[in-house]
């Protein structure tokens, strides 16, 4: 596990923006865009989780308010085997661009 933390509100991307044509970006500026809402407990077994909303509209939050997953999870790198075209290291970096 890597030391790279992130702190509430922070604006991430997912490596799957990468993925995205300029015309579905253009679309929808804030397309794998997340903000960070906090960390989490899990109160059964203590695994750590990211809380996290997505700055657009997706099926992952319909009927809820946030999108949860595993910290180990959360912060691991992308499998580059499997998508050998993405330059992003990590599932989730920090956003640096616009359109926050």
């Amino acid at each position: 596990m890597n030391n790279r933390e992130f702190n509430q509100g922070d604006i991430v991307q997912h490596f799957k923006r990468e993925l995205q044509d300029e015309k579905a970006l253009l679309n929808n500026a804030k397309l794998y865009l997340y903000e960070i809402i906090g960390s989490a407990r899990h109160t059964e077994n203590g695994e750590e989780l990211i809380i996290y909303k997505p700055l657009y509209e997706t099926e992952c939050t319909k009927g809820v308010d946030f999108a949860a997953r595993p910290k180990d999870m959360f912060m691991s790198e992308v499998d580059h085997e499997k998508y050998p075209n993405v330059k992003q290291k990590y599932r989730f970096e920090l956003y640096k661009g616009k359109n926050k």
